[in-house]
């Protein structure tokens, strides 16, 4: 199968709908051939010098040849403890696509589409690869979050962002763009505005979602996708989680994708670069 062909191809409705075809082949290489060589979970902080509070982030890497997949946790989630790596090591993918815990199997598919479809080319659709120069952890944030917000069309006023970073609220609000922050932990922003703890508690006039590819493995992307396509509004993706899965979902409501595959930028003063996928190269 060569990339025209998978370009013409039906787009998922939904994740479970991709991991099915994954699970029986629809994509390439039979699953079952394909073993899991490393798995690891990386745990980090960054507390960027001059901001007022840090972060962290935990992730759940699978490596399937020379293709790694990731799904990020939320802090403190243990479903992704020392027993589930070990549980990997050695496994097939299509094994861990029939994982009870969805960042396992998010992981898997990462790992798998990866494989047979790696950057620049995830989806067989061709993207843009933008380069992160390297840097202190703060410039490197900076930049890469211009090039996230620059995927947004011109015409966007009030977005709601899910997955509260903070440079890409401060380049949102560089460029007069209202917005409502939503996050699962909840909180306040570092401008003392409150964090939405749901897209169903944040009011509802926004003309685009700017969205984190950790809907993934928290199982609520189907929604934001849902969402972007009743309403008729842009959907952007930064992805560390699935940046290789969400790329699949152009033209089926999303607009966009900015797909990071690990290393991700904040784990290297080194240079990075992002891969940025949009609706109209498909």
């Amino acid at each position: 199968m060569i990339g025209a062909d998978i370009a013409r191809m039906p787009r998922p409705c939904s994740v479970d709908e991709l991991i099915g075809w994954a699970r029986d082949a629809h994509l390439g290489t039979d699953p079952n051939e394909l073993v899991v060589a490393t798995a690891f979970h990386t745990r980090y902080g960054t507390h960027h010098v001059s901001r007022r509070g840090g972060y962290r982030n935990e992730i759940l890497s699978l490596r399937v040849g020379a293709a790694v997949g990731s799904c990020g946790l939320e802090p403190g989630d243990d479903r992704c403890s020392g027993d589930v790596v070990d549980e990997c090591l050695g496994a097939t993918v299509a094994q861990l696509l029939f994982h009870p815990q969805l960042p396992v199997r998010i992981a898997a598919l990462d790992a798998y589409l990866m494989h047979l479809w790696p950057h620049p080319a995830a989806g067989g659709v061709a993207a843009e690869p933008v380069d992160v120069g390297g840097g202190g952890s703060l410039e490197k944030s900076r930049q890469r979050a211009e090039a996230v917000v620059n995927l947004l069309p011109p015409h966007v006023r009030r977005v709601l962002v899910v997955g509260v970073v903070g440079s890409l609220l401060s380049a949102l609000r560089s460029r007069s763009v209202a917005y409502y922050p939503c996050d699962l932990t909840g909180g306040r922003t570092e401008w003392d505005e409150l964090v939405y703890r749901s897209a169903a508690a944040a009011p509802g006039d926004y003309d685009a979602l700017l969205v984190t590819g950790m809907t993934l493995g928290n199982g609520t992307f189907d929604i934001f996708l849902g969402d972007a396509k009743a309403r008729s509004i842009p959907l952007v993706l930064f992805a560390q989680t699935g940046s290789g899965v969400l790329p699949w979902f152009l033209g089926r409501g999303v607009t966009a994708v900015s797909a990071e595959p690990y290393p991700f930028f904040s784990l290297d003063g080194g240079p990075s670069t992002l891969f940025h996928y949009r609706q109209g190269e498909l």
